[in-house]
């Protein structure tokens, strides 16, 4: 009886020792304290625009702030009535289709660079680099000259080059240490199964650097997205992107608070929702080959 006392006893203690562990582990610690103060940090001012696009003007620039008001949706109709959809639907282009043409040229210049290099691999590495270290605005008088003999001055067509350009280098560069993770015996291996490169590629590689590839996108969709300098020198009326229609609520009566957050929830509301949507595939890209 003392035995099964002693066995009960040892098999008790486990399970105490769990439970205890369970709840030490359930416990918060300082960091994560300190990463959720800091991640409310970040958020509020996001949270302060959205709550002053359901605002009057005259609530919006109540002092001390209005916590407690009657919200409406003045201020979207009033954005609406303005004609946002048409720079919504400039930039949403703009940005679309330049992420696709960075995907298509960047993948490809990524997988020859890292799994196929050639004599001057960092040559052309440098090379991409370093026209992102060049000044935008130290370029921008040839950029509008050039533009301007071409007949583009205005045309949306002339940001997705220049944004497919601008982001061009950044994909090559990240999808570049993706390919670096992918060991070359799996190629190796396929090749040996009788698979061509195109179908090793397809079927084996592009899987594995999915992760890597939609991060990619969602870095490119939101550089073209807020990019600003290039569309308020090379477009006017009909090539009008978000971030430059946003600038006309800044007036020499004020600025009027209220609708100006209005258009700038609308502006970010896109690039919140992809994100939203590809969180889990940013997060395993951005960690890919972090642990090896």
């Amino acid at each position: 009886m003392s035995t099964a006392t002693t066995t009960n006893k040892a098999s008790a203690a486990p399970a105490q020792n769990g439970r205890r562990h369970v709840k030490k582990s359930r416990k918060p610690s300082i960091w994560g304290v300190l990463a959720w103060i800091a991640a409310l940090g970040f958020f509020f001012p996001v949270f302060w625009m959205v709550l002053t696009a359901f605002k009057q003007e005259a609530d919006a620039y109540s002092d001390p702030p209005k916590l407690f008001f009657t919200p409406t949706l003045d201020q979207f109709r009033g954005v609406f009535e303005t004609g946002v959809g048409i720079s919504l639907m400039n930039s949403a282009f703009a940005t679309v289709v330049s992420t696709i043409l960075v995907l298509l040229l960047g993948v490809p210049a990524a997988f020859a660079l890292s799994l196929r290099p050639v004599k001057r691999t960092k040559d052309a590495l440098f090379f991409f680099i370093s026209t992102k270290m060049l000044p935008i605005v130290a370029a921008i008088i040839p950029l509008y000259v050039i533009v301007s003999n071409i007949g583009l001055l205005d045309n949306i067509w002339a940001l997705v080059i220049l944004y497919t350009a601008m982001n061009l280098p950044i994909a090559v560069w990240m999808m570049r240490s993706f390919f670096l993770e992918v060991p070359g015996e799996l190629l190796e291996a396929a090749s040996m199964d009788g698979a061509s490169l195109w179908t090793s590629v397809r079927e084996v590689i592009l899987p594995l650097v999915s992760p890597g590839i939609a991060a990619t996108a969602l870095i490119c969709t939101i550089f073209s997205w807020n990019e600003f300098f290039f569309a308020v020198n090379l477009t006017a009326v009909q090539a009008q992107t978000i971030p430059v229609f946003m600038v006309g609520f800044i007036t020499g009566e004020g600025l009027y608070w209220a609708q100006l957050s209005a258009a700038a929830t609308m502006a970010a509301l896109p690039v919140i929702l992809a994100g939203w949507i590809a969180q889990n595939k940013l997060v395993r890209g951005l960690s890919f080959g972090a642990i090896k």
